[in-house]
């Protein structure tokens, strides 16, 4: 069999690997958006592979970069089953339908423009009705029960720990009277999730297709952060009397944030501010995240004998409409404003920093992994100014980050998923969803732990196991 990975391969979206059995039956591990700006969002126009080709799809877990393609899929052809869990289904069915909206917003943008011009119109990658033809094909399977997705192909759901509902995928497949087992991490979570419970032991693999987003550095503790995020909110919204700005994804990090925000407030630890979440998604997010309290941790049980909501507290208001949102750029008061896209490519984050990026009493505060192309890691940059909406600002914001609010394992976490394995029996280990000089570095620290054969391959490549 081969396997071709034609998405977050030396990158950090667009998760897409598909394995072809002998057979000619193929199965897809996730069918994700690339994101990052208009060069990497090119790779979105063609998938690399005929989708009408592929007989199932696993889907590991909800996050865009993993399942925002599907609908694209669909609508070239696939017709096969997806399956995921029962979270991830509930979550995939307001992101792909938040994803379709905007995608057909942006293309009668452009298209006015391109008609105004006499050229031809553009398509959308995907339409609603692309996504509600999708929505029929999910088959939910539950956690650490085998079933077959395939006749020779059968898999078993484990815990990823990354966000509500993800999963490692662990297949056995069977050709030519013999078993290979290949582990998918999809994305892997901290054994430290405020929220989730901590990632599972799985079965022993021949072959594992791990992720690598930091795989060279290490995060801070739950405590710190929290420790961090009450020394930023007092200097900027007490001292300077200024705005916190904070770009979030919807699914994930706003929850961690509200909650942490949550536990602060308990403690008599919040200034007596006002706090938005201004997202349709993220609210429709957090509804489900209250649905599903089999996925939380300990922790947070036990803080819910307190407080039996810990994603609402006194001053937080969610936003839906956009009369309100735009409402927000004219309060002078100080406030912490959550928003969505966590790379603050698109969405009403984007509006938020453009309006508050130029006094130097704002802070915006990066929470999570940003592409390097995106508007997030632009902020970054040592660039005196930021060009947004085509327009330049001056960055007299102070700009600060927190790395702890990741959902993504660090490298001492990775090594520790990896450590239930019997590194001798491992055939191979295929690291994707990474930059390549963070997998180089990561590379060397799993060939120390005992895992000789480690390959980082490239875009588009297909490899014989």
């Amino acid at each position: 069999m081969k396997i071709g990975f034609y998405g977050a391969a030396r990158t950090v979206t667009g998760s897409k690997h598909l394995i072809s059995l002998d057979s000619g039956k193929k199965v897809l591990l996730d069918c994700g958006l690339f994101q990052g700006g208009k060069e990497i969002e090119m790779q979105n126009i063609h998938f690399g592979f005929i989708p009408a080709e592929v007989s199932v799809l696993v889907l590991s877990h909800a996050h865009i970069d993993h399942s925002g393609l599907i609908p694209k899929l669909v609508k070239e052809g696939f017709s096969g089953k997806i399956f995921c869990s029962d979270a991830t289904a509930d979550l995939v069915r307001i992101l792909l339908k938040d994803s379709a909206k905007i995608q057909e917003e942006d293309t009668a943008f452009v298209n006015k423009r391109r008609m105004a011009k006499g050229q031809k119109p553009i398509e959308p990658l995907y339409t609603s009705k692309e996504v509600e033809t999708t929505l029929e094909m999910i088959y939910v399977k539950e956690m650490n029960k085998s079933f077959h997705v395939l006749d020779e192909v059968k898999c078993t759901f484990t815990d990823a720990g990354h966000i509500l509902g993800s999963c490692v995928v662990n297949l056995e497949i069977i050709e030519k009277k013999k078993t290979i087992r290949i582990c998918f991490a999809g994305d892997v979570g901290r054994y430290r999730n405020p929220i989730i419970k901590s990632p599972e032991k799985y079965p022993q693999a021949d072959y594992i297709i791990c992720e690598s987003t930091y795989g060279d550095s290490l995060h801070d503790e739950v405590a710190i952060t929290d420790q961090s995020l009450e020394e930023i909110i007092n200097t900027t919204c007490v001292k300077r009397q200024g705005k916190l700005i904070i770009p979030a994804f919807s699914v994930g990090r706003t929850q961690e944030l509200v909650y942490a925000l949550n536990r602060l407030e308990v403690n008599g630890k919040l200034p007596k501010i006002k706090v938005y979440v201004d997202s349709p998604l993220s609210y429709h997010a957090t509804q489900i995240t209250r649905n599903h309290p089999e996925c939380f941790n300990k922790e947070v049980r036990h803080f819910m004998e307190r407080d039996e909501d810990p994603f609402a507290f006194k001053g937080l208001e969610y936003i839906t409409e956009v009369v309100d949102s735009k409402a927000l750029n004219s309060r002078k008061e100080p406030c912490i404003i959550i928003s969505a896209s966590g790379m603050a490519e698109f969405g009403r984050i984007k509006h938020h920093i453009a309006n508050n990026i130029e006094n130097p009493n704002n802070t915006i505060l990066i929470v999570g992994y940003c592409e390097p192309n995106s508007l997030g890691a632009r902020l970054q940059s040592d660039d005196e100014e930021v060009r947004i909406f085509g327009e330049f600002f001056k960055k007299n914001a102070e700009l600060r980050r927190i790395r702890s609010f990741s959902a993504h394992a660090d490298y001492s976490d990775l090594l520790y998923f990896l450590s239930c394995q019997d590194a001798k029996k491992v055939e191979k280990v295929f690291l994707v969803h990474g930059e390549y000089n963070v997998q180089l570095q990561f590379k060397k620290k799993l060939i120390k732990k005992g895992f000789d054969f480690v390959e980082i391959p490239d875009f588009k490549q297909e490899i014989t196991i």
